[in-house]
């Protein structure tokens, strides 16, 4: 318990230094303000939802899903392009939607290929193999 106490109030004196740091900036407060009301009353309640949905599944399928969710939020801006100059191609030069869609299939497949081998592993423990 004192450990506890000890990580939150450390935690709560980290928060409290960088508020105060960006306290004359009011764009990063608005943005930090934002970004909490986002994380607490979007992102969190998603989360906990999903993981209900998927309480009968592994805990790695949650984790998988996590990371998809993840990767697809942070990416969604680079894929969906917005910000980017018209006069000035270079700002966003790659093919972020081909890249996302890679890298989500990587995770699936990583999985995948997971979940092949661990079945393996178990039906030759099952038959004494192993």
């Amino acid at each position: 318990m004192r450990t506890r106490v000890a990580l939150v109030s450390a935690g709560a004196l980290v928060i409290a230094y960088a508020m105060v740091g960006v306290s004359h900036e009011i764009g990063a407060v608005v943005f930090l303000a934002v970004a909490l009301v986002v994380h607490d009353a979007l992102w969190m309640p998603l989360v906990l939802v999903a993981g209900a949905l998927l309480a009968r599944t592994g805990s790695w399928t949650r984790m998988v899903a996590l990371v998809l969710a993840s990767v697809g939020v942070v990416a969604l801006p680079l894929v969906l392009g917005p910000g980017g100059p018209a006069d000035n191609p270079s700002v966003l030069p790659l093919r972020y939607g081909r890249d996302f869609v890679l890298i989500l299939l990587g995770v699936v497949l990583i999985s995948g290929v997971r979940a092949v081998v661990r079945k393996k592993f178990a039906r030759s423990r099952d038959r004494g193999g192993g």
